[in-house]
């Protein structure tokens, strides 16, 4: 399981490309991860991300409306790619973000 410190540099990581940039819609590939992916994230679109913060070990992510919160459990991790990658079997949601980016989860 990622420990703190990875946990932060993923979130450091991200921050550059997500702030006072806008997500401009997710795409769900797997529904049920954890739990469930809210709907409200399913719909999500043109949303401007505010901060990108860590809280223990989740990563979240303050939009107007809300907070996006994820976890990475035992492997997982985040990513911002060129929007024109196709995903992996692994590759369960994406935020297209403004600028021709994905945030790859």
């Amino acid at each position: 399981m990622p420990e703190l410190p990875e946990i932060e540099t993923s979130r450091r990581g991200i921050e550059p490309y997500l702030v006072n940039h806008k997500i401009i819609k997710a795409i769900v590939r797997q529904p049920k991860l954890r739990w469930p992916v809210s709907p409200q994230i399913i719909a999500l679109e043109n949303q401007p991300v505010l901060s990108v913060q860590r809280r223990a070990k989740y990563l979240l992510i303050e939009l107007p409306d809300g907070w996006l919160v994820g976890h990475l459990g035992m492997s997982g991790s985040v990513r911002i790619l060129p929007e024109f990658l196709e995903a992996g079997k692994h590759d369960h949601v994406d935020f297209l973000i403004s600028g021709g980016k994905v945030l790859r989860y």
